[in-house]
């Protein structure tokens, strides 16, 4: 009787066992290592590696919570990284390339995709959620990126293992994805210049060639804030508003382009002309930011209300920043609240 009992319980494992392998697949003929695009979990993704036919590479890190490196040298562009988690979260392969296009598909693919590898911590023992041990880096998932197919609804993409390219499209959005994926490194930089807060600045320098009366230091110490003019070295009043307005706009200050192809003979003719402002920041750990300012020709020919053309442009400046490494295009709406003369804080 027992033997009986031990065969029915074998059985019955073995039909339930059957029975969520069968469902688990669902009604798709197809397995995961052809449909498996989408990362469950991106909070664990800590490396994202890109790379095109042209050779074009960008590498992307985890630091922290809240930052990431980009190919080891810069910060990278926390929107930008957001929206590929998103979009790499949210992937629905859609249905297989058709026979008669897979071939031409294979090999459009072949001559311009974009490698994706995602690699994310993992654990060598994991219980149920619970317990977790021995936790590496792994590389999870391999993938294609391609073009957009003809209604641009979907976009091509092919997983490694697999010789079956799919149509794949984001959860929510019909579109082309491609995109996200760009394998330029400046459009994954992050433009901030300043992201000092208030408690955090020891230091701020206002050097204004073209009105040396206008220069000044403001030190922010223990004892409070003091304005001193560079010109006469002497402590100045200053309206406590204003001077407040102006130290907590440094928390977010961002450049509105990097001018990397800009052409060198013109950059160069410009940097070295006299800046219009050099300003610097030290926070508390005693670190320094600078950028310089230069000034931009009127090339959409705006006039003032005399009907004259202005010398400069009135909305965009040019500037050196990260150490001067950097040309880049700034805003006079962004960055006039920490461009202020030392007449703006008089009482």
């Amino acid at each position: 009787m027992k033997k009986n009992n031990i065969i029915l319980v074998v059985i019955l494992l073995l039909v339930i066992i059957t029975g969520l392998l069968y469902f688990s697949r669902g009604s798709s003929t197809f397995r995961d290592k052809d449909t498996d695009f989408a990362v469950k979990d991106t909070a664990t993704v800590n490396k994202v590696f890109l790379a095109d036919k042209k050779n074009r590479t960008v590498l992307l890190e985890r630091i922290n919570d809240g930052e990431w490196k980009l190919n080891g040298t810069y910060l990278a562009r926390q929107s930008g990284i957001d929206l590929l988690l998103e979009t790499m979260k949210n992937l629905v392969p859609k249905y297989p390339v058709p026979k008669k296009a897979h071939d031409n598909i294979v090999a459009q693919m072949a001559a311009q995709s974009i490698k994706v590898e995602v690699y994310q911590m993992v654990y060598r023992i994991d219980l149920f959620d619970r317990i977790r041990l021995f936790p590496h880096e792994k590389l999870t998932k391999t993938y294609y990126v391609g073009s957009a197919t003809a209604d641009n609804m979907g976009t091509f993409m092919l997983l490694e293992g697999s010789d079956i390219p799919f149509v794949v499209q984001l959860l929510g959005l019909r579109g082309y994805v491609a995109p996200r994926y760009s394998t330029l490194e400046k459009e994954w930089r992050d433009h901030s210049v300043f992201k000092t807060k208030l408690y955090d600045i020891s230091e701020v320098v206002m050097e204004i060639p073209r009105e040396p009366m206008n220069s000044y230091r403001v030190l922010n110490g223990e004892e409070g804030i003091s304005l001193i003019s560079l010109s006469s070295g002497q402590p100045m009043p200053y309206d406590t508003l204003k001077m407040l307005n102006f130290l907590t706009a440094f928390t977010d200050i961002r450049f509105e382009t990097l001018l990397d192809e800009f052409d060198t003979e013109i950059q160069d003719s410009i940097i070295t002309s006299q800046p219009k402002n050099i300003l610097s920041l030290v926070d508390k750990q005693g670190n320094e930011t600078k950028i310089k300012t230069f000034f931009k020709p009127n090339s959409d020919l705006a006039f003032d209300p005399e009907g004259k053309v202005y010398p400069y442009d009135v909305d965009k400046l040019y500037a050196l920043v990260n150490e001067e490494s950097d040309f880049v295009m700034i805003q006079y709406y962004v960055f006039d609240k920490v461009l202020r003369p030392m007449s703006y804080f008089m009482p």
